[in-house]
């Protein structure tokens, strides 16, 4: 059993090896000069995030709607030219995947044109794990903690109106233009066809370290080996707003949900401390290997319920760059997985 104080706020509850992973990230950022606690408290993020996103008690406060996955990685040789990683050793790794609809609502419509999440964690050997966060979309729709917090301020319901006040909003965008950057992506995409026929991005850039010690810096994307395939409005329409589980369980046991994990490899002089930037056009992609999701659940239990997808926990061979909204995502999800406990977590 393990105790954690944030500002006061004691908690004491049991921990899975997942959350002693997240507790083994927390301490890599304290090693790293505590680059999270100069930025934004944890516990004022998260509950900011619910009053601008609402509270829904036992579900998690961002990606509410989801259903738990497991599966199978296989790294390719290419991959194990650029990380020494064990999870690239070419034999099968387990997984445990989340797939979810973006956003605090566990109703949130399918049919809409918003962000759509697969949350992986490979269990390796010697109790290493490999946790990620991928969403459909090549950026994350801010910069920096402060700025996610001050765009869920602007975006805060008025008591009065239940709506954002308009002039507030216009002003945190106009100065903050680049996080519009991930909104307008989603309005020019289709409404993904399936969890399984979309693209999903790690978004934050990771180095990649082989056995002789050079590093290769990247940014992950995720692409479906069935191709991106995306629905018309009328399409989506007619579908409901209650369709991807049922589509994601029937690919599962058709055994046709498979991705594969391509790296774009940075070059000198990008930009690999800030989400809200993809990699130049044109980069070069290695495989690293292919996920195959064999099993989705049938109802909302699993092994995902309990997980805390920190992708702050990396094995030997991958490590985290100077982005500091990666490195701000390891606080708020132990503040937040904490409340889940002691409401009664769901899926």
């Amino acid at each position: 059993m393990i105790n954690i104080t944030f500002q006061g706020k004691y908690m004491t509850y049991l921990f899975s090896r997942t959350t002693l992973a997240l507790a083994a990230g927390l301490s890599v950022l304290a090693g790293a000069g505590g680059v999270y606690a100069q930025a934004v408290s944890p516990v004022t993020m998260v509950n900011q995030f619910e009053a601008t996103a609402g509270k829904f008690e036992g579900y998690r406060r961002s990606g509410a709607k989801g259903v738990c996955a497991t599966g199978e990685f296989v790294g390719s040789d290419a991959a194990r030219g650029l990380s020494a990683a064990s999870v690239f050793s070419g034999n099968k790794v387990p997984v445990v995947a989340r797939f979810s609809v973006g956003g605090a609502n566990p109703q949130a419509p399918d049919n809409g044109k918003s962000q759509r999440n697969m949350a992986l964690q490979f269990d390796l050997p010697n109790n290493e794990q490999w946790i990620q966060g991928n969403i459909n979309a090549p950026v994350f729709g801010a910069s920096t903690p402060q700025q996610l917090l001050d765009g869920l301020v602007a975006r805060q319901p008025d008591p009065a109106t239940k709506a954002p006040d308009a002039a507030k909003v216009k002003a945190f965008t106009d100065a903050n233009p680049e996080t519009l950057l991930q909104g307008r992506y989603f309005a020019s995409q289709p409404v993904p066809a399936s969890f399984g026929t979309v693209n999903y991005w790690g978004v934050h850039a990771y180095a990649f370290v082989n056995a002789a010690g050079a590093r290769q810096f990247g940014k992950w994307v995720y692409e479906p080996v069935a191709g991106v395939v995306g629905l018309t409005d009328d399409e989506a329409k007619a579908k409901g707003a209650n369709f991807l589980l049922t589509d994601l369980r029937e690919r599962a046991k058709a055994g046709s949900l498979a991705f594969n994990l391509n790296l774009e490899l940075a070059e000198p002089g990008d930009k690999l401390d800030n989400a809200t930037v993809p990699l130049p056009a044109g980069r070069k992609k290695v495989t690293l290997g292919v996920l195959k999701i064999t099993a989705v659940s049938d109802d909302s239990t699993g092994a995902c319920v309990a997980i805390n997808y920190n992708p702050m926990v990396m094995p030997k061979g991958i490590e985290a760059s100077n982005d500091p909204m990666l490195a701000a995502r390891a606080a708020p999800y132990v503040v937040s997985r904490g409340r889940r406990v002691i409401e009664g977590a769901k899926q």
